[in-house]
């Protein structure tokens, strides 16, 4: 078996290709899955809708959710990974824009692993990109998840 899944879940197609290009330029060669709402993320997790058929058991590495998504928004979508037995233990990390004080706490609440801020600037996005990378891909001992 490869190298683990990260899924990112980015409707702001700018965003998810800076995401991409920091990944690369990090060597962080994990495959990235990317789904563009809420409700496409549990698709993917659920093995529902357009990924009916993906084997559920291999579950992602880790979750980059950002909060603006169409439709069902980020911490709706933690909530129903932290509510399912199957992805309960899974790590999520906010990535967004957002500096609302009450998304940092509603995503603790809901159970969240990690809050980060999207830097404006790409090089300060690339260090970002490097230590989520190098903590939750290389340091983390994770909880066996599927």
């Amino acid at each position: 078996m490869g190298a683990k899944v990260i899924l990112l879940v980015e409707d702001n197609i700018s965003d998810s290709d800076l995401t991409r290009r920091a990944f690369q330029k990090n060597n962080i060669a994990n495959e990235l899955v990317v789904t563009q709402d809420g409700q496409e993320a549990l698709d993917y997790l659920f093995g529902e809708g357009t990924w009916t058929g993906r084997n559920v058991q291999d579950t992602p590495i880790i979750v980059l959710l950002d909060l603006s998504l169409p439709g069902m928004n980020g911490l709706e979508v933690l909530r129903r990974i932290r509510d399912d037995e199957r992805t309960k233990r899974l790590p999520v990390v906010i990535l967004t824009s957002s500096k609302e004080e009450a998304d940092v706490g509603a995503g603790y609440d809901l159970g969240v692993n990690s809050y980060i801020r999207k830097p404006v600037d790409f090089f300060q996005f690339l260090d970002v990109i490097k230590t989520v990378g190098l903590y939750w891909l290389a340091i983390n001992e994770g909880p066996r998840t599927g």
